[in-house]
């Protein structure tokens, strides 16, 4: 169990260390009221494993690691009169303090906490000094749930959504006008150039590339495991930067562009560059500035909130320039998804002897965290941290939901009649699927894809067999060849 180690020299500021409990002995108080709170002393010898000469009377002991047992060690300072044991680790990891199995412990009543060693080391630099230091123990309970989760939640719900609804709007506009021809008796000539525009401006995968996806997201996910560093870490904040800088601009610019219709319009000539639209260059230092503001302070407190604007921005932008043709390209995705988040979460503990997806989506070999994330501080949790998603598990659910939602229009579908409600609500489900099964792993990571899929892909594979259109959406083809057909017979 961690333990929040608060201390103060003569009197100065208080600084705070987080240790971890023994397995033996009596617990830390949870509430601020019951905090053990006393002068902390070193024990006379250090390692505090023989008889301690001066007395620990309502004080608590600080020794080194080494020389003898933890519990020999807490033995020795409770005989003192120590009031908690503190001791100083050899190294910057923790690991708890075990008893032999054979042994019977049930006399040691004081709580021992083990300290990170640079820690340690300063409490132990200040007393040998002459300093007075204070110390408290506490280690308050983690809430069961935090709002920063609904917040999180909302942030991918509303991210899908909005990209949903702006991928969607533009094939609305060529269906309105397809139907405005056919019914005039013209032929499809402008609505085919129409569309075939369109598509020069997106990306369609293919189902090659859908089932690559897991070899080639393996791959990275192993070199940033093995090889994540300080310079590695600084190497993924330019490229985040960039795509944030081109997310953020695409989204602005947009929004602009429908606020002042006219000046949308206005380009100017850049050489080198050609024709560029006034907003794009006015916008464009804004989020240069922005992007550079928030790579030299990403540490701050607040700057979680612009990593979150430049990743959204980003998914946005992704879900409008990538899209899905068909929902056999999407099952392929989303099933190799789905099996690569449960391998590198679940099963690669097995091979590497921990969750090589919880380790480098946490930083953990780096000591910061990958900007590849959505995050929220954790409010009413007195242990910090934030909760977190990543960008995989809101762009793949979100290419099938934004699909769903472009084939509803080009096929005429209400909402009810179609496949984006159920498949926009069934992410939302899955979502908190895999927040409930967060807190019931006592917060140990879980691959949120195990939960999503289902409730998406899953949901519109179903749907789409009770109505007997799933043959229809397998393959974009067969709706091309349809549809001209159609055209042709209405003229």
């Amino acid at each position: 169990m961690q333990v929040k180690v608060r201390y103060s020299f003569d009197g100065q500021p208080l600084q705070e260390v987080v240790g971890l409990t023994a397995r033996f002995g009596a617990l830390v108080p949870s509430s601020q009221e019951d905090a053990i709170r006393a002068h902390l002393i070193l024990t006379d010898p250090l390692d505090g494993c023989s008889n301690i000469s001066d007395p620990l009377t309502g004080a608590i002991a600080l020794a080194v690691r080494g020389n003898c047992t933890f519990t020999k060690k807490a033995r020795e300072a409770q005989g003192a009169g120590a009031s908690a044991l503190l001791v100083i680790n050899d190294e910057e990891d923790l690991y708890k303090m075990v008893c032999s199995e054979d042994g019977n412990y049930t006399d040691i009543k004081i709580p021992s906490v083990l300290l990170p060693k640079s820690a340690g080391r300063s409490l132990q630099s200040a007393l040998v000094s002459g300093l007075d230091v204070e110390v408290s123990l506490l280690s308050p309970n983690r809430p069961v749930w935090d709002w920063s989760e609904l917040f999180l939640w909302l942030m991918a719900v509303c991210t899908i959504g909005c990209s949903a609804y702006w991928s969607a709007e533009t094939v609305k506009g060529q269906v309105n006008e397809h139907y405005k021809e056919l019914d005039q008796k013209n032929t499809d000539f402008n609505m085919a150039m129409e569309v075939a525009a369109d598509d020069q401006e997106s990306v369609n995968i293919s189902v090659m590339a859908a089932a690559s996806f897991v070899v080639f997201a393996s791959i990275f996910l192993l070199l940033l495991y093995f090889f994540l560093s300080e310079f590695t870490i600084w190497i993924l904040v330019v490229i985040f930067c960039l795509a944030g800088i081109q997310g953020l601009q695409h989204c602005l610019v947009a929004i602009l562009s429908r606020c002042f219709k006219g000046l949308g319009k206005k380009v100017v000539m850049v050489p080198h560059l050609g024709d560029l639209s006034i907003f794009a260059l006015t916008v464009f230092p804004f989020c240069l500035g922005l992007a550079i503001w928030w790579a030299l302070h990403r540490q701050a407190f607040y700057a979680w909130s612009i990593e979150d604007i430049f990743g959204i921005a980003f998914m946005i932008t992704v879900l409008q320039t990538v899209q899905l043709q068909e929902i056999k390209v999407a099952t392929v995705l989303l099933v190799c998804a789905f099996f690569y988040d449960i391998f590198w979460v679940f099963v690669s503990p097995l091979i590497f002897h921990e969750s090589v997806m919880v380790v480098v989506a946490r930083g953990d070999k780096s000591g910061e965290g990958l900007p590849m994330l959505l995050k929220v501080p954790r409010l009413s949790d007195p242990w910090g941290g934030e909760s977190l998603i990543g960008f995989g598990d809101i762009i793949l659910p979100g290419l099938l939901i934004c699909y769903c939602l472009r084939y509803d229009y080009k096929h005429r579908k209400g909402l009810r009649a179609g496949y984006f409600l159920y498949s926009f609500i069934g992410y939302g489900i899955g979502l908190l699927i895999t927040d409930i099964s967060l807190v019931l792993m006592n917060g140990h990571g879980q691959p949120a894809l195990l939960y999503l899929v289902p409730c998406t892909l899953g949901i519109v594979i179903l749907l789409a067999v009770r109505r007997g259109e799933l043959k229809d959406m397998w393959s974009a083809k067969k709706y091309e060849v349809l549809e001209k057909e159609d055209a042709i017979s209405s003229v």
